[in-house]
């Protein structure tokens, strides 16, 4: 997380998502995969001797961050992480370890720009909280070329419900077909997903997947795969849902794009 100056940004309710950040080992071979993609713009901001933050911007506004990560982190895979926006980071990282989260990260402050945690949860999926600053998060987001979900794969979905409807007030709403999927409600807001990992998905470990939303899933998925990503999910239907695929960048974080139908356009 860093500061925008004064860019357009959002405002999100403490326990929605407010932030997307790729931790890569090839900034340069990133910002080019992406832009190319999504039509991003990359902003680089010196953050360190030997650090460089780059926000990722589409129309001027904020659609996330990426970071290359240092000899400090070579042990961190490569991902994609989400940021959930909280009012307390310290009050919530407390809360996360009496429910048997860790945090990994212990709160500290990023400038003025916000303070923030790592947390693993109970089932393994790490997350980061985020208690504003200067920067909310967004600055768009849920429209073409950004992030428009998150979704939670776990082995224990009765634990992961109990872990986060007491950390942040979720609600769990669980449908049975054609397949179990659960999404989170924070108050009457549709804030993302969960489903239990399945064997036929492969060695997959817990983590929470972002989704970003495309006009043309299979454009969008050829693209990608011309500009050297790897499918893991070539594109397919979701019933009522839309066309979605999960991609591994060239760099080895994985995403997934979605074009929704419009009555999913119109829930977000």
């Amino acid at each position: 997380m860093s500061e925008t100056g004064a860019q357009t940004q959002l405002e999100f309710a403490p326990g929605t998502f407010c932030w997307a950040e790729l931790a890569t080992t090839d900034g340069q071979g990133a910002k080019k995969f992406y832009g190319e993609l999504f039509g991003w713009e990359a902003h680089d901001m010196p953050v360190g001797p030997d650090m460089v933050y780059t926000m990722l911007k589409l129309d001027g506004k904020d659609t996330g961050a990426l970071y290359q990560k240092g000899e400090m982190m070579k042990d961190v895979p490569t991902h994609w992480a989400s940021y959930i926006s909280v009012a307390s980071a310290d009050e919530v990282a407390a809360k996360a370890k009496s429910l048997g989260g860790t945090v990994v990260k212990e709160p500290f402050d990023v400038m003025d720009a916000g303070r923030m945690a790592v947390i693993i949860d109970p089932t393994g999926a790490a997350f980061c909280i985020w208690q504003p600053g200067k920067h909310t998060g967004f600055g768009i987001k849920g429209q073409p070329n950004t992030v428009s979900w998150n979704e939670l794969l776990t082995n224990d979905t009765a634990r992961a419900i109990d872990f986060y409807s007491k950390l942040f007030g979720w609600v769990a709403n669980t449908h049975g077909a054609p397949m179990e999927y659960t999404e989170w409600m924070n108050g009457a807001e549709h804030v993302g997903g969960m489903m239990q990992i399945r064997p036929d998905m492969g060695p997959v470990p817990p983590h929470w997947g972002i989704y970003f939303a495309v006009d043309d899933c299979d454009a969008s998925f050829a693209k990608a795969t011309s500009l050297g990503a790897r499918a893991l999910v070539p594109p397919m239907d979701i019933e009522n849902v839309g066309r979605f695929s999960v991609l591994m960048d060239p760099q080895g974080a994985a995403f997934s794009i979605i074009k929704l139908t419009p009555h999913h356009e119109e829930k977000k």
